[in-house]
C-alpha cells in the first residue's frame, strides 16, 4: 500500500504562519495525555481549539474552490423549497413549509376541509434569527388543538426550554428552563408532562405541570428514577387512553401507567423490572400488548387483560430464531408490527388484524419496493385509521411517502423527493456483498456507485457505526451524489453491535464481544477489495460518535488499511469517560460498554479504547471534528486524539482538528451551514482519495 495517496498538498501549507504548531505551543510536559483539555473554564483550552481551527482553515485554503463547487452542486441537486406532508387531526390539518432560502421550517395549519384558511403558527426561522444555534426538541399539541407546547435548545448542550402559546397567533411564553426535550399532553387539555435532568444530564424525573388558559401552576414530580443506569421517557397510547412513563436502561425496562383523562392519579407500575428483560406497552380497549424478551431473546408479543394486569401474559406472536420483533403499533383493527429478518438484514412491516374475539384474522407482510431498502410507518394519528402512511427509501431510491389502504391494498404516492442534475437515481447501482469475519461470521456490506463504473475497483468511502443495536438500513443522500458523480463508491459495513441482523447481531458486538465490531469493519474493507469493488490503496473510513470509536479502534488494529479517515464527534477516550460517573451518559452506558469498576470490564475497555492504544504506527491522514457544547462526546475527546497523534509524528499525512464552537453533538443546526460543513468534509475525502485535482 502506498504511503500517501496521490495529489497531496505540500506539507508547507500546514502552519505556514507559525513556527510552532498548536500542539507544540500548548504542550504541557507534566500532562502528556492532554487531560488538561477537559477544563473548559481554562482560557487556554479555547485558545488551543481556536489555534487548531486556524491551522485547519489554512490547510483547507487550497481546497476552498472545491468546497464551493461541492456545496453549490449539492444545492442544485435538491429541492430547496420543501412542503411537508399534511396530517389531519381532529380539528385541523398540519404541515411544515421551508422556503428555498430558509434554514428552518414554518409550521402551518387550516381547519379540516378549509384549505383556503391556512395560518402559520410556529416560525422556527424567525425564532432562530437571533441565535447561533436552534434545535427543536419536541412539539406537542393539546388534544383540543388550542395550545402548542414545545421545547428548544439554543446552545447545543441538549438542555431545553419549554414554551407555550395559544393557537394560532398567541405570544409564546417561556414556562421552564433546563429541562429535557420530551413533552406529552394529558387528555384533559390542562396538564403537560415533561422530564428533568439530574447532575449528569440523565432524565431522572417526570413532572406534571398544571395549565389554566396558558397560566402555569407549580410543577409536581410524579416519578423519579434513582438507579443511575436508567433514563425516563414519556409517551401516550394511540388509543389516547393511557400515558406511558418508561424507565429503561440498555437492557432492562419498566413501564408505569397514568389514565390520560385523570393525570392527577399516581402512576401505576405495569410490571416490575426484571434484570435483562425489556418490554414496551401498547393498548387497545380491553387489552395491553407487550413486546418483550423474557425467555425470548429476539422478542415476542403477548397481551394481558386491561383490568387484570397481574394476569397471565397470553401469547400472540411467538418467538422465532430467524426474526427479531422491533416494534408494535396498535390500532382499532389490530396491530402493525415491525420485524427484521436475520439472514437478509431486511426490515418488514407485518399487519395483524384482530377480530371481535381478539383472535388473529389477517396476518401478512406489506410488499417491499426493493431489497435491501428501508420502510417505516409514518405519522398515523387516528386510532381507527385503515390507511397507513409508509416511508420508503434505499441507497438508490430517494425518499417516497405512500398511503396504503388496508381494505383495497392500493398504494397512493403522496410525495417523492425530487432529484435534479446530471446524476439521477436510475444511473446508480447498489449491491449487497458478504464479508467473512475473523470467526467465520458473514458480515453484510452495502455498496453504491455509478452504474457505468460497476466492475471497476473504485476509490471508496467506507461508513460504519456498530453500537446500541442501531440499524444502518439503506438511506438516500443528496450530498452523497457529489462523491458518486466524481467516481467514488460509498459502502456501509453492517457490523456486529448494530441491529442490522436483529437482536443477536447487537448482542454479538457489545460488552465482552465488542472487538467483533472492529474486526467486522476491517473484514468489510478487505471484502470490498477482494471482490473488486474498491481500490485497496484508496479507501477512506468514516465514523461519527460511537462510529468514531469503531473507526479509531480499527485504525489502531490496521492503520495501513485506509488512506484517510474522518472521525466526527468521535467517542475515543472510552476508558477515561467510563471511569467518570459525573459525565453525561456514563452510568447509563455501563450495560453497553461495561463498568470499569469491575476489573474484567476495565481490562476489556482498556484493550480497545482508541486513546489508550495509540502507538507509533503509520496512521493515515485524519480529519477530526468536535463541538464545544457537545454533552454526549465532549470536545476534548477528538482534541486529545489530535494532540497525541500530532506529537507522535508517525502519521502518513496531516492530522486535522476542527471544533465547532457554536454547536452540539449533531453539529450545525441550520441546514445551509450543515450542508456547507458536509462539503468541507467531502473536499477532504476527495483530496485524500486523490481526486481533488479532477473535481
Amino acid at each position: 500500500m502506498k504511503a500517501q495517496p496521490p495529489h497531496r498538498l505540500p506539507p508547507s501549507t500546514i502552519n505556514a504562519e507559525f513556527h510552532l504548531s498548536p500542539v507544540d505551543r500548548f504542550r504541557r510536559d507534566n500532562d502528556p495525555e492532554w487531560h488538561w483539555l477537559e477544563d473548559r473554564d481554562d482560557p487556554q483550552v479555547s485558545a488551543f481549539l481556536k489555534a487548531a481551527n486556524a491551522e485547519y482553515q489554512r490547510w483547507m485554503a487550497p481546497l476552498e474552490g472545491l468546497v464551493e463547487r461541492l456545496y453549490h452542486g449539492h444545492l442544485a441537486r435538491r429541492e430547496l423549497a420543501v412542503h411537508g406532508l399534511r396530517t389531519a387531526l381532529d380539528h385541523y390539518t398540519y404541515w411544515s413549509e421551508t422556503t428555498a432560502d430558509a434554514d428552518y421550517p414554518v409550521w402551518w395549519r387550516h381547519r379540516n376541509g378549509h384549505a383556503d384558511e391556512a395560518t402559520p403558527f410556529l416560525d422556527l426561522e424567525a425564532r432562530a434569527a437571533a441565535q447561533h444555534y436552534l434545535e427543536l426538541g419536541d412539539m406537542a399539541l393539546s388534544p383540543d388543538e388550542r395550545w402548542l407546547a414545545w421545547t428548544e435548545d439554543t446552545s447545543g448542550d441538549e438542555r431545553f426550554s419549554l414554551y407555550l402559546k395559544a393557537l394560532p397567533d398567541g405570544e409564546p411564553h417561556l414556562l421552564l428552563e433546563e429541562i429535557g426535550p420530551e413533552l406529552t399532553w394529558a387528555e384533559d387539555n390542562a396538564t403537560l408532562l415533561f422530564t428533568r435532568y439530574d447532575a449528569t444530564q440523565r432524565p431522572d424525573s417526570i413532572w406534571r405541570l398544571p395549565l389554566d388558559e396558558g397560566q402555569a401552576g407549580e410543577p409536581t414530580m410524579i416519578l423519579r428514577e434513582d438507579d443511575p443506569e436508567f433514563w425516563l421517557g414519556l409517551g401516550k397510547t394511540r388509543s389516547r387512553q393511557w400515558l406511558v412513563l418508561e424507565s429503561a436502561s440498555k437492557d432492562t425496562s419498566e413501564c408505569h401507567l397514568l389514565p390520560a383523562l385523570a393525570p392527577e392519579q399516581p402512576p401505576r407500575c405495569f410490571r416490575q423490572r426484571e434484570k435483562g428483560v425489556e418490554y414496551g406497552v401498547e393498548h387497545r380497549p380491553g387489552h395491553f400488548y407487550l413486546l418483550h424478551n423474557r425467555n425470548a431473546p429476539h422478542f415476542r408479543l403477548d397481551r394481558v387483560d386491561e383490568h387484570d394486569l397481574e394476569g397471565e401474559w397470553q401469547p400472540l406472536v411467538h418467538h422465532r430464531d430467524d426474526t427479531t420483533l422491533e416494534g408494535v403499533e396498535a390500532f382499532e383493527w389490530g396491530l402493525a408490527i415491525t420485524e427484521r429478518d436475520h439472514d437478509e438484514a431486511q426490515v418488514r412491516i407485518r399487519i395483524v388484524e384482530l377480530d371481535a374475539g381478539h383472535d388473529i384474522g389477517r396476518d401478512e407482510r406489506l410488499p417491499l419496493p426493493e431489497s435491501p431498502c428501508s420502510v417505516m410507518l409514518g405519522d398515523v394519528p387516528h386510532f381507527d385509521s385503515r390507511c397507513l402512511r409508509l416511508r420508503e427509501e434505499s441507497f438508490v431510491m430517494p425518499v417516497r411517502w405512500f398511503e396504503h389502504d388496508l381494505d383495497s391494498d392500493k398504494r397512493v404516492l403522496l410525495k417523492a423527493q425530487p432529484i435534479y442534475g446530471d446524476l439521477q437515481p436510475q444511473e446508480l447501482r447498489c449491491e449487497r456483498l458478504w464479508a467473512r469475519a475473523h470467526d467465520g461470521e458473514r458480515i453484510p456490506v452495502s455498496v453504491v456507485m455509478r452504474a457505468d463504473l460497476a466492475g471497476t475497483p473504485l476509490p471508496t468511502l467506507l461508513y460504519g457505526y456498530g453500537a446500541y443495536g442501531e440499524v444502518l438500513d439503506p438511506w438516500f443522500s443528496v450530498a452523497r451524489l457529489e462523491l458518486l458523480a466524481r467516481g467514488v463508491a460509498f459502502a456501509v459495513a453492517h457490523v456486529r453491535g448494530g441491529g442490522d441482523r436483529g437482536e443477536p447481531w447487537y448482542l454479538a458486538g457489545k460488552l465482552e464481544h465488542k472487538e467483533n465490531s472492529f474486526r467486522d469493519f476491517l473484514a468489510a474493507r478487505n471484502a470490498l477489495v477482494e471482490q473488486r469493488f474498491s481500490d485497496g490503496e484508496r479507501i477512506a473510513a468514516y465514523g461519527a460518535s460511537a462510529g468514531g470509536l469503531l473507526v479509531g479502534a480499527s485504525l489502531n488494529l490496521a492503520p495501513e488499511a485506509f488512506c484517510a479517515a474522518v472521525l466526527d464527534v468521535p467517542f475515543v477516550d472510552v476508558l477515561r469517560t467510563m471511569e467518570n460517573p459525573d459525565l453525561p451518559l456514563t452510568t447509563a452506558e455501563y450495560t453497553e460498554w461495561g463498568n470499569p469498576d469491575e476489573p474484567d470490564a476495565r481490562k476489556r475497555i482498556r484493550a480497545y479504547s482508541p486513546l489508550d492504544n495509540l502507538s507509533p504506527q503509520p496512521y493515515p491522514t485524519l480529519f477530526l471534528q468536535g463541538s464545544w457544547h457537545d454533552s454526549r462526546v465532549p470536545y476534548w475527546e477528538p482534541a486529545k486524539l489530535y494532540a497525541r497523534l500530532t506529537e507522535m509524528g508517525t502519521a502518513r499525512g496531516p492530522i486535522l482538528l476542527r471544533t465547532d464552537m457554536a454547536a452540539g453533538h449533531g453539529g450545525a443546526s441550520g441546514r445551509f451551514k450543515a450542508w456547507h460543513d458536509n462539503a468541507r468534509q467531502d473536499a477532504f475525502i476527495l483530496w485524500a482519495l486523490g481526486l481533488a485535482d479532477e473535481a
